[in-house]
């Protein structure tokens, strides 16, 4: 046998010793990136780099910039976090860890125990984290039985990683030690802590807040933005969670195991009404609202929203009526571009923001108006007699991604606006320690209903999703606090029930495609949960709009 092999990369075909690690071959490249190196892509199977080459094949390196080596750097600062929590207030006093939910770039979480994070202590976590980065600990990853996973974490009285393997299908696992730490985390871990340089730590409201880079500078960080309003709604989130016992995969399948799925999607289903109502009262007390803006990123579940909000605004006596953003696109000659030279639909340009004030300010002064569709096969906007007049007790209802941007309706007052953001904020984390990105939960909805209502794959699905979150982080998130209200509309439930729908159409993802690598990943992270069916779904559930079967015309 020969002593080397071929390694395919862009620059051309390397030759490696048979037995090298990636991480050897990464030291030779590293001058041909800007960030540093954290993963591999080897015959499009995603590797960390302490993996050995063994064969021809080809690699592409990742780095901290690249979306799967920044989750890889976030998953090793958690567990070097940790693992300096524990050292610094002891494993005696502390009882659990809890990694909760992301604030922009920082991540919120909580310590159980006989502990007080203040800025003394923090400094202290901070200060062994330092430690650990200077050191080069490696993270060392053993594997062992499920049985056995699921036993020693019994001990370390990680409870709900107990739970979590005793739904666990495979019959063995990857533990990762870290300067004789052990724990378990859902994807892979960096070679050593001398790549996680970057990061802050400090004492924030119940917790404490974890502040990473951003992806787009991730060797620098910028300092952390409070989200008052988001904040308050995860922690509500968090708090009916507990209320029904289910804060983890583990809890909710134990849930299904015992025949109860109904009994929590009634009981889901039963909250989000009574938010949607709580709304629709606030909307009917505040004086001379007359615009209901509605704004969220994809996959949220605005459509089905906007139609539940205007029956309870009925039931107070409120005509509401639909006014689609979309209908005064410019004609498609006049749309912007993006920098790839294609139609920027997303942009607010895209919009005829003159002629749309024109209308909505005549609207508000009690004025007839004519309203445009927008024709978008043929790229124009055309009208057809669709006249609309607003009495005392009418409302607009407008469902759009630049809803909470004012330039949308800049010659409005504000007192006549009603904004009100909307998402999939995921009330589910995977453990104590692996918590489910709100990204990730929106993905495999879209997923699901792209499958369904267009025809598309889930191939294409993922390739787009890019460009999807591109437009969400220009045109949504920098307003999601300017709203009076903000509405969760993730289900505890619904990825129970995803998961049949979603399996099939990830799974066939090929091999080859770049997509592959991120539809693995999905369906490594559904394993974790037992199926649900959709029977006893509600049909005007927000979940419909995306498993199909929905009372409204979504």
């Amino acid at each position: 046998m020969e002593n080397t092999v071929n390694v395919t990369m862009k620059d051309g075909v390397h030759k490696v010793v048979r037995g090298s690690r990636l991480s050897e071959l990464a030291k030779q490249c590293e001058k041909n990136y800007t960030y540093d190196i954290i993963l591999a892509l080897c015959d499009n199977s995603l590797c960390e780099l302490n993996k050995t080459i063994e064969r021809d094949c080809t690699v592409e390196f990742l780095t901290i910039a690249d979306k799967d080596g920044n989750r890889t750097y976030i998953r090793g600062m958690f567990f070097m976090m940790i693992r300096a929590i524990y050292t610094v207030f002891g494993k005696d006093k502390v009882s659990k860890v809890r990694i909760e939910h992301a604030i922009g770039n920082g991540y919120y979480g909580e310590i159980e125990g006989n502990v007080e994070i203040t800025p003394e202590t923090a400094r202290e976590v901070k200060k062994e984290m330092r430690r650990l980065v200077s050191e080069k600990v490696v993270f060392h990853k053993r594997v062992v039985t499920t049985a056995e996973a699921s036993e020693m974490f019994r001990k370390h009285k990680m409870y709900d990683k107990e739970k979590l393997f005793r739904f666990r299908r495979a019959s063995k696992t990857n533990i990762y030690n870290l300067g004789g730490f052990e724990d378990y985390f859902y994807g892979y871990m960096p070679e050593t802590t001398e790549i996680l340089r970057y990061f802050d730590f400090f004492p924030y409201k119940d917790g404490f807040i974890l502040l990473l880079p951003d992806i787009k500078q991730p060797n620098c960080l910028t300092g952390f933005v409070q989200r008052e309003k988001l904040f308050a709604t995860l922690q509500e989130t968090n708090i009916w969670g507990k209320r029904m016992g289910i804060e983890t995969v583990g809890a909710l399948n134990e849930v299904i195991t015992r025949g109860e799925f109904n009994d929590i999607v009634l009981v889901q289903e039963a909250l989000q009404e009574k938010k949607i109502a709580e709304i629709a009262e606030q909307i009917h007390k505040k004086e001379n609202v007359k615009f209901v803006l509605i704004a969220g990123p994809s996959s949220s579940g605005k459509t089905t929203f906007a139609h539940r909000l205007a029956i309870q605004l009925r039931a107070l006596g409120v005509h509401p009526h639909p006014i689609a953003v979309d209908d005064y696109f410019l004609d498609r000659e006049k749309t912007p571009l993006d920098e790839n030279g294609n139609y920027d639909f997303e942009s607010l340009n895209a919009i005829d923001l003159e002629q749309f004030n024109i209308d909505m300010s005549a609207l508000l002064r009690g004025e007839e108006v004519e309203l445009p569709s927008f024709n978008f096969k043929i790229g124009k906007r055309e009208y057809k007699g669709n006249k609309k007049k607003l009495g005392p007790d009418d409302i607009l209802i407008i469902e759009g991604i630049h809803g909470l941007n004012d330039l949308l309706f800049h010659s409005l007052p504000r007192e006549n606006k009603f904004k009100i953001y909307i998402s999939a904020l995921t009330q589910l984390n995977i453990d104590e320690h692996n918590r489910i990105p709100t990204t990730d939960g929106r993905l495999i909805r879209r997923i699901v209903r792209d499958a369904r209502t267009r025809g598309s794959s889930a191939e294409r699905t993922i390739m787009m999703w890019p460009s999807v979150r591109k437009g969400e982080q220009d045109n949504i998130f920098p307003y999601q606090e300017d709203c009076d209200v903000m509405f969760n509309s993730a289900l505890l439930y619904e990825l129970a029930v995803l998961k049949q729908y979603a399996e099939p159409l990830l799974f066939s993802v090929p091999k080859d495609s770049p997509a592959y690598s991120e539809a693995k990943r999905l369906l490594k992270f559904l394993d974790y949960f037992l199926g649900a069916g959709s029977d006893d779904i509600p049909y005007n559930s927000i979940l419909r709009e995306f498993v199909g079967g929905s009372c409204f015309k979504v």
